[in-house]
């Protein structure tokens, strides 16, 4: 089976997300985020699907989009927990949970790793990322300043 990593960008309050849009551009992050998933699979749900450039899958990867009815072209669709699961047994590698909060939640306890961008800004978020509280801090990166904000690079493992 497939490794599952969250890989994520948060506020302090650990917000993610606010009119089905990132709090944040920041384009360190984003190359990071693409740079990781690249070649692998990433997982998400229908709104963050929905939230991409053109509502369009994501370019180099293997799309999965967790939905009960959501029909399309460039990624394939799950409806719930067991499909994804009986698809991802299937397969080897890294699967990466990209978003949105509802599969966050749903997926985490299934994760064995957690890529957290955290910026040490308040995003005024609506959408939240769960508490980390089966995780510890494995690393951070040294602090990096980008259009206005402080984040560091966090990688989480299962305790």
């Amino acid at each position: 089976m497939m490794k599952l990593i969250a890989i994520v960008c948060a506020d302090e309050k650990n917000g993610i997300g606010k009119n089905n849009d990132l709090l944040f551009s920041l384009p360190t992050d984003m190359k990071f985020f693409r740079q990781t998933t690249k070649g692998h699979t990433v997982i998400m749900g229908e709104r963050t699907l929905a939230s991409l450039p053109g509502g369009k899958p994501l370019k180099n990867r293997d799309n999965i989009v967790l939905s009960p009815s959501l029909k399309g072209e460039g990624f394939t669709v799950v409806s719930d927990l067991d499909a994804l699961f009986a698809l991802l047994n299937a397969r080897e590698g890294d699967a990466y949970v990209m978003g949105g909060a509802m599969t966050y939640a749903s997926l985490l306890p299934y994760t064995s790793e957690v890529l957290l961008t955290r910026v040490q800004a308040d995003g005024e978020a609506e959408v939240f990322f769960p508490a980390l509280d089966d995780f510890i801090l494995e690393s951070e990166s040294a602090p990096v300043t980008e259009n206005g904000y402080t984040f560091t690079f966090c990688k989480y493992v299962r305790k």
